[in-house]
């Protein structure tokens, strides 16, 4: 009977043969472009190309100039300070705002829908909009300083020791709204049981928040911090359409660094350099969301 089972059943490589087959373009989407590119690009970071790629390799040559570069390094700092603040406000504004919108309060599909719009605009407009704001001349300045505070200045984008901080305003406004909406799922998900246990055990709703909650939204607060990351390291639009790197370099990021050099400067294995490191970076970020995903989930099971 057991032998008879066995010859019934169909091959493993053969399940769901219609599903595999009509996956097979995307692999070799993945496998040519994207694994493909990446392993060229490493490549060609160790030769010497200029406006082509040309096999006159050079060793590490390209990265000790990108990490001897002031550009880079003040492009990396810039990346490092508007991450790190990035990431945390985009989470506590996100939950904070998901928190009151649980609240069941009227007009939620309005609220959600207004502060969710931004995300639909592009970056490019985003940052446009956000110089006209910033912008001293007609923006907030402007208008404080016409209802009588004269001695009031506010112009980020114009002074280079907080022109990053002009930069993060912009994003915060616009992903903190799908940030929002990731929080919401997730605290709609929760139980309304343990809401009700918590109150009868007289529980401050904060410690409710803080102890019970926020741990069971572990893989709400993973994927959105995946996401934010993703973000912030090929941050470039909101950066181009504010200030284009300036004041000189105080605003330069990773991003318009690789762009210029590549396209602008004709110096393509300083590029693929500049390109592998951020790279590397993305891999920082994606292999410990692997393992806490599916390598911490094995161990736990």
């Amino acid at each position: 009977m057991t032998g008879q089972a066995q010859a019934g059943r169909p091959i493993k490589l053969l399940r769901n043969l219609n599903a595999k087959i009509a996956s097979i373009p995307m692999i070799l989407t993945a496998l040519v472009i994207f694994v493909g590119g990446t392993f060229w690009t490493v490549f060609y970071s160790f030769t010497n190309s200029k406006l082509l790629p040309r096999l006159s390799f050079v060793g590490i040559d390209q990265y000790e100039r990108l990490w001897a570069a002031p550009r880079w390094v003040t492009a990396i700092e810039n990346l490092a300070l508007y991450g790190v603040l990035s990431l945390i406000f985009s989470l506590v504004i996100g939950f904070v705002l998901a928190a009151l919108m649980d609240q069941k309060i009227r007009f939620e599909n309005t609220f959600r829908t207004i502060f969710l719009y931004p995300f639909a605009l592009s970056f490019i407009v985003t940052g446009l909009v956000w110089q006209w704001v910033l912008n001293p001349d007609f923006g907030v300045q402007s208008v404080v300083r016409s209802l009588g505070w004269t001695s009031f200045t506010f112009n980020p984008l114009y002074t280079p020791e907080i022109v990053i901080y002009g930069i993060l305003i912009a994003a915060l406004w616009q992903g903190t709204g799908l940030v929002m909406c990731l929080m919401l799922a997730g605290l709609r998900g929760i139980d309304e049981d343990i809401w009700k246990a918590a109150r009868v055990d007289g529980i401050p709703m904060w410690k409710t928040y803080l102890l019970i909650v926020i741990p069971m939204m572990r893989p709400v607060f993973i994927t959105t911090i995946v996401i934010i990351a993703s973000g912030i390291v090929k941050v470039y639009d909101l950066v181009v359409a504010q200030t284009s790197g300036g004041p000189g370099i105080s605003s330069e990021v990773p991003a318009k660094y690789v762009y210029d050099y590549m396209f602008q400067a004709q110096n393509l294995g300083q590029g693929f350099a500049a390109s592998t490191m951020m790279l590397v970076t993305v891999a920082i970020i994606i292999v410990p969301w692997a393992y806490l995903e599916f390598g911490g989930g094995r161990k736990r099971g």
